[in-house]
């Protein structure tokens, strides 16, 4: 992330508002909207300056201050436009007070995305000089491009041995568009459904349909046909160990949503609901774990592994005792084992599937899975969840009441 100098801030905020700058008086309700459509311009980068774009906030339009208070509860909602999940793919960004002008201002300097085109509440929005809007068709073409010339993560590298054929239409017309774009953008749409594939990362390009990985883990009609590692392999066994009877076992296998909405299922299915009877003048119900807390670590298991490589599913295996979720691949990125699990410390080896996964409302926001486990398990009366990780793979293990 580039770090700009006083003085190299003060000559963008004083300077004309380009398609790099933009300026507010505050972080108001109404202009949180228009803060996070600039975000979303910068990301974008439709002019390919290749550099960071600027969003100065307690500055009024000439670039002197606006009197704003810059309290660490606005720097806190400024940096929330990063993993809100409102701005799909996450957006690069930092957040910092700085004495500009004579008075304090909060700077959000936002990278361009290697992974265009970045969308905010459903819209593709870009600045061209002052002016920001939505992309046009053409436009977005563009960045369709840009994306296809960067070194892309893997999830949206493309299956050689797979054809647009092997994606189902029905679903993505049906379920993922209107939940990815707004209806307006649908309605206005002039796109082929080549180019739409495309814009999704769904394909290679319009004029080459072969599908990426995150096509065909998302719409795909049969994804283990080309990715026999991306399922889930559901136990449950009656006792502590692996050699116990194995009392319901079940390979499942589909695209993202089926997989997931099936095994949760499972999942509902054996976390029976135990009612106390002794303790209480009253019937008090409860389940032996919190569901919230098996969905966080079951969607950060099918998030954070690794396709790349491996034939190794993602393994719940439920023991009398305790529930194990297997993902493979170790930590990535900016987390390492002996950080994994901290307050703030996130990298995503598959950003695009993380969108996939907001689009069909599976994570409501990102980096707290871990966070929200462990107060569900809390507040539920179970132990703390515990973690192994080592460079093949992150194992949680829940246990039960005690």
């Amino acid at each position: 992330m580039e770090n700009f100098t006083n003085s190299e801030l003060e000559d963008l905020l004083n300077d004309t508002e380009s398609d790099r700058v933009e300026r507010k008086r505050s972080f108001s309700r109404d202009t949180s909207k228009k803060a996070r459509q600039a975000v979303c311009a910068f990301a974008n980068d439709l002019p390919n300056h290749n550099q960071p774009g600027v969003l100065f906030v307690g500055a009024k339009d000439n670039g002197s201050p606006s009197g704003e208070p810059i309290s660490d509860e606005l720097l806190r909602s400024l940096a929330d436009m990063k993993t809100d999940g409102n701005i799909l793919p996450l957006p690069a960004l930092s957040v910092e007070k700085r004495f500009l002008n004579g008075a304090e201002m909060a700077v959000v300097t936002v990278m361009p995305s290697d992974m265009p085109p970045v969308k905010y509440g459903g819209r593709i929005w870009i600045r061209t000089g002052p002016r920001r809007s939505i992309a046009n068709a053409q436009e977005e073409r563009i960045l369709n491009e840009k994306r296809r010339t960067r070194n892309l993560p893997f999830d949206i590298s493309i299956i050689p041995t797979s054809t647009v054929s092997d994606l189902s239409k029905t679903i993505f017309e049906n379920e993922y568009l209107p939940a990815a774009f707004a209806e307006d953008v649908l309605k206005n749409n002039g796109r082929t459904y080549e180019e739409q594939l495309t814009s999704c990362k769904f394909t290679a390009s319009p004029t080459d349909a072969t599908p990426t990985l995150l096509g065909l883990l998302s719409i795909g009609k049969t994804p283990q046909d080309f990715l026999p590692g991306a399922y889930i392999q559901f136990l449950r066994i009656d006792g502590m160990e692996l050699y116990d009877p194995v009392i319901d076992e079940e390979d499942i296998r589909g695209a993202l949503v089926e997989t997931l909405r099936r095994t949760e299922e499972k999942l509902k299915a054996h976390n029976r609901i135990a009612v106390d009877i002794a303790s209480a003048p009253v019937h008090i119900e409860g389940s032996p774990f919190p569901h919230v807390a098996l969905q966080q670590i079951l969607y950060n298991a099918v998030l954070h592994r690794t396709y790349e490589n491996t034939r190794a599913p993602v393994r719940v295996y439920w023991f009398n005792d305790r529930i194990e979720i297997n993902s493979p691949g170790g930590p990535y990125g900016n987390v390492t084992p002996e950080n994994f699990g901290n307050p703030g410390v996130t990298d995503y080896r598959n950003p695009d599937i993380c969108e996939v996964l907001k689009t069909f409302g599976f994570v409501q926001t990102f980096g707290r899975g871990i966070a929200i486990t462990r107060m569900a398990m809390k507040r539920n009366g179970n132990p703390e969840p515990e973690f192994e990780v080592n460079r093949s793979s992150v194992v949680c293990i829940l246990r039960g009441k005690t």
